[in-house]
């Protein structure tokens, strides 16, 4: 097999998405022939050069496999944590294959996290040129006013750039209200600080969907594989399959 960027071989065998890969890379915790790599621009003969990641031998995987979990919260969207909380992977155990979680939820939030050992299926997930959308239900300490919706809507500043626009609703009244949030992005903690940009905070936070595909009745700390036709719709979505 021809020399591949070694970023895009760790996706192809299931050690970690595309994006992921590159974090590894740069933290100096891949290495081929007994050389630590720390520069992304790399190559590396799959089929020839020894490479390892954290230590270990990388095995190429058995098949592909994709997951659908509810993310308990108090739990952390990572392969390892150096606080030795509870991660996503502690709870899939059953599973002897190597996956690694498709973009992240964070700690204190639950909901649909997709796994899986498919680099190119987790890259086109996460890339922001596909617009996946996803969905959350976010409980607040009060109620947006009808001009802070709109502008909700229409996107607020976030780390210096502008959110992309939003659907916003309001699901359910009370003293704590809970609103559906539709984005197309993912960044870090995007829908609390949305929230706090009009001086509102998320007390509970739950993404119900990722594209078509719903949480359903799938309980926190619960995962099943996606069926065939789910994937092959993802595929099709994502353009994946094309020649």
């Amino acid at each position: 097999m021809p020399e591949e960027r070694l970023q895009k071989i760790l996706a192809r065998y299931g050690v970690a998405s595309r994006r992921k890969a590159e974090q590894l890379i740069l933290e100096g915790k891949v290495s081929v022939n007994g050389k630590t790599i720390t520069e992304l621009g790399t190559k590396a003969d799959a089929d020839h050069d020894q490479i390892r990641v954290v230590g270990k031998h990388m095995q190429p995987p058995r098949g592909l496999i994709y997951i659908a979990l509810h993310k308990p919260k108090n739990c952390v969207t990572t392969l390892y944590d150096p606080e030795h909380r509870e991660t996503v992977m502690d709870l899939l155990k059953p599973i002897k294959d190597r996956i690694f979680p498709v973009g992240r939820l964070d700690y204190h939030s639950e909901g649909l996290l997709l796994l899986t050992n498919d680099g190119d299926f987790a890259n086109a997930i996460t890339s922001a040129k596909n617009s996946v959308s996803k969905v959350y239900e976010a409980k607040v300490n009060g109620y947006l006013t009808a001009e802070q919706e709109e502008q909700f809507r229409r996107g607020v500043p976030l780390h210096g750039r502008r959110t992309a626009r939003a659907n916003l609703h309001l699901l359910k009244r009370g003293r704590n209200p809970w609103y559906e949030v539709e984005i197309i992005e993912g960044r870090q903690n995007q829908i609390r600080i949305m929230f706090q940009h009009f001086g509102l905070m998320v007390e509970k936070l739950r993404r119900t969907r990722i594209g078509f595909l719903k949480l359903g009745t799938l309980r926190p700390a619960a995962f099943r594989p996606l069926t065939v036709e789910e994937v092959r719709r993802f595929r099709r979505d994502l353009k994946l399959d094309r020649a």
